[in-house]
């Protein structure tokens, strides 16, 4: 978090917090929300001046009941995220590990991503659960394991770079049991895998602890 936030939040403790103008999409886009973006329920404007975008990125963080929000100065601007607090795109470093190649997974913040497994939703959405490098840097609440997004534009790299395919195809066909869910693993191009598992999409922010639609109303404020 910048100091002249910390600065401002300790000088302006009492502003209310801001509801609705800011979103993150499914592409790692944010978008400001005005009130006729909000009106209509459409997906407001992508913010392109790129000091403003370092700026929410330095400052991004979650509260205890898992709302993601942009500290601006003294006012939290809560974060209606289309998905998950985190959108990442795939690389493959051809040059890592002596040559056999690696997945690097960077989050719209410009951190490394360091996935821990794999899921994929019933509509064919890719999902990571890792955690982020440079994370506590923002000094608030992270999870342990947050989850993010795969930018829909590199799933075919991913087919390319791992067997995808087959994993869904043996967690599809697998017992019921924990074992055998548990058993079921993503292998990537070089060798390594990563936990593999089918879910649904409406269970994601129960299962990972946060909230897609902060509002002014929510019981855990």
């Amino acid at each position: 978090m910048d100091e002249i936030v910390r600065q401002a939040m300790a000088k302006w403790p009492n502003v209310p917090h801001c509801y609705g103008w800011l979103a993150l999409d499914r592409r790692g886009q944010w978008r400001m929300r005005d009130e006729a973006a909000q009106a209509a329920g459409t997906a407001g404007d992508p913010i392109r001046h790129a000091a403003l975008l370092a700026f929410i990125a330095r400052n991004y963080a979650s509260d205890d009941a898992g709302r993601w929000y942009f500290q601006n100065g003294p006012q939290r601007v809560y974060v209606a995220l289309a998905y998950a607090p985190f959108v990442v795109r795939l690389t493959w470093d051809t040059a890592a590990n002596d040559g056999r190649g690696a997945p690097v997974l960077t989050d719209q913040l410009g951190h490394a991503f360091v996935p821990q497994a794999c899921l994929l939703d019933e509509d064919g959405n890719v999902a990571f659960v890792g955690a982020v490098s440079g994370g506590e840097a923002n000094g608030a609440s992270t999870p342990s394991a947050p989850l993010a997004l795969l930018h829909d534009h590199d799933i075919d790299l991913l087919t390319q770079v791992s067997d995808l395919a087959q994993a869904f195809e043996i967690a599809q066909t697998s017992d019921d049991t924990a074992d055998a869910k548990g058993a079921v693993r993503l292998h990537w191009r070089n060798g390594d895998s990563l936990p593999f598992a089918t879910v649904h999409a409406g269970t994601l922010p129960q299962t990972y602890g946060f909230e897609r639609d902060p509002r002014a109303d929510d019981q855990s404020a």
